[in-house]
């Protein structure tokens, strides 16, 4: 009897229904390598939570297994959860020069730099693990040396895009294999992972040397105020068109923001910034200069609370203080989510007289994402007989399902799966078939996964409706309250004038004590003083408050 083929599973463990904390799985019989291990940042119903990250129990639970984890590119959303995995499961890391470049200032702040094994690849090159062969193919984005993968099993060619873009004028001049991709498809692509980000966005996503232009003409239109830029600290390609500005109109630059600092310092280590002698100055230097001679690159294009340009927005910043005339251009869009905080930084930096530019006043920023035309010419050169899209909102993946049906690709064969669903692929099916453990882990300071839903629900209930303790001393023996009941109350009323309603919770306590006769035990004496507590309260101002009684026992 002839033994069963092993068939490839595909699983995702981030990065569908959501943007950011991409991560995917591929298991090969004996064998699993990891493409990307991202972070997304929290929701506005995340209380306190500073990063979310993948749930990895099922690849714990096959740690033998893993034979190495392959990053497309250096973005939070794609390298941000390694510190945190990594102490987890201490397997290899692959990736290009600045890749593992970013990678390693992260392992530094976290004490991993030393333990983790990293390799740096090239795109064209080839790695084998186990019997899953990895191929790093070159690719456009708003970061340098992001690359797609060609998997080769077994059973066939999986291609993983990464995030890119198709730019026929890259600013380093290296513009994605096409060749590749088509020979991949001339050979056969068993199965497509295509980036689903701007799918729902028509025609093709312009060149990133368009922003140049931009910068340029602004730049000479300012030609006596001083400039800021807040941009993405990882968009390199985006700071080496603000240098070039800079330098042409004689201007000195200078870098602020810490993550700007680190990827300015790494990238111009690994050769991947070029910046002219005598161009980049400290920031404690700016007072030596005109606002004429000055160009500042900063952080906080997203409107970050602890970012610089926040800092210099509120007058807190040690080094810049915003002056009437000063050009303030926002380079990026907003991340949805963060509207808010960005038109509070843009209100704050006008009152202070500042000129800004933003959002469609002018093009400052592309994306880096491929849009319709640049999907469809992916899906035209892979020819995939079957297809997943990947990294997007529900919306996004489901405008990426139909131009696939667009394209040929029959119903049946596309997928739009859900994280943590298994999708089993043959030579000649693909089906799913079944689920594994999946969802989130929240980063709250050093704790890893400590704070869950329960957490997060009371911490909801404590914001809306605030506290109250009732500290209650009853006699052990008989059960007759000693002293009290005292009630303290945080986030709730102001006690000093709402002595009445105080007043009134008290009695409220006490009669309900008092009908008790000292029987029970405390956890349900406990449940008398919530329960009057919370009648009382509701009745009298229609709020919720979380009640916590404390009973000594005398």
């Amino acid at each position: 009897m002839a033994t069963k083929k092993p068939k490839l599973k595909v699983i995702s463990l981030g990065g569908l229904h959501e943007i950011g904390k991409n991560m995917t799985v591929f298991e090969y019989n004996q064998d699993i390598v990891v493409v990307d291990c991202g972070l997304a940042f929290p929701e506005d119903d995340m209380l306190g939570i500073d990063l979310v990250i993948p749930d990895i129990t099922y690849l714990k639970k096959n740690r033998d297994k893993i034979r190495g984890i392959v990053l497309t590119h250096g973005h939070e959303d794609h390298i941000g959860a390694l510190p945190y995995v990594l102490k987890e499961l201490n397997v290899p890391v692959f990736g290009t020069l600045l890749t593992i470049g970013l990678l390693e200032n992260k392992l530094r702040e976290h004490n991993l730099l030393d333990s983790t094994t990293r390799y740096v690849v090239v795109p064209g090159e080839t790695i084998k693990l186990g019997q899953i062969q990895v191929e790093f193919i070159h690719t456009n984005h708003s970061i340098a040396d992001s690359v797609a993968m060609a998997i080769h099993t077994p059973v066939g060619t999986v291609v993983h895009t990464g995030d890119f873009k198709i730019d026929y004028t890259p600013i380093d001049g290296e513009i994605i294999n096409l060749h590749r991709f088509a020979e991949l498809g001339q050979k056969g692509v068993l199965l497509l992972l295509s980036d689903s980000t701007n799918a729902e966005r028509k025609g093709f996503t312009m060149s990133e040397k368009s922003v140049g232009a931009v910068f340029d003409r602004i730049f000479d239109e300012t030609p006596k105020h001083r400039i800021m830029v807040a941009t993405f600290s990882s968009n390199i390609h985006r700071i080496q068109q603000i240098i070039n500005s800079a330098y042409r109109t004689k201007r000195k630059v200078a870098i602020i923001g810490r993550s700007m600092v680190n990827a300015v310092r790494t990238s111009m280590e690994l050769g991947y910034l070029n910046v002219p002698a005598n161009t980049l100055i400290d920031i404690t230097e700016i007072k030596n200069y005109s606002d004429h001679q000055l160009v500042i690159i900063t952080t906080g294009s997203q409107g970050e609370t602890m970012s610089a340009l926040s800092r210099i927005a509120s007058n807190e910043h040690k080094q810049v203080v915003v002056k009437p005339g000063d050009k303030i251009i926002i380079s990026a869009s907003s991340i949805p989510g963060n509207e808010k905080s960005i038109l509070r930084v843009i209100n704050e930096l006008i009152k202070k007289g500042a000129d800004v530019v933003y959002g469609s006043m002018e093009d400052v920023h592309v994306s880096g994402h491929a849009r319709e035309e640049e999907l469809k010419l992916m899906l035209a050169l892979t020819k995939p007989q079957f297809f997943m899209p990947v990294h997007g909102e529900y919306i996004h993946l489901m405008a990426h399902k139909k131009l696939a049906e667009s394209m040929g690709i029959p119903k049946q064969n596309i997928f739009l799966m859900n994280i943590g669903d298994v999708l089993e692929v043959s030579k000649k099916e693909a089906k799913v078939v079944g689920t594994v453990p999946s969802g989130q882990l929240l980063v709250d300071g050093l704790g890893v996964g400590d704070v869950g839903n329960i957490v997060l629900r009371d911490r909801r209930h404590l914001s809306e409706d605030g506290l109250m303790v009732v500290v209650v001393a009853m006699d052990s023996s008989t059960g007759e309250i000693v002293s009290g009941p005292d009630i303290i109350s945080r986030g709730f009323v102001y006690v000093r004038e709402s002595e009445n309603l105080m007043d009134g919770a008290r009695r409220a306590v006490t009669r309900a004590l008092d009908k008790e006769d000292g029987e029970g035990d405390w956890s349900h004496i406990k449940n008398v003083i919530r329960d009057a507590l919370k009648d009382y309260v509701w009745q009298v101002t229609k709020r919720s408050p979380m009640i916590l009684p404390i009973i000594m026992e005398v």
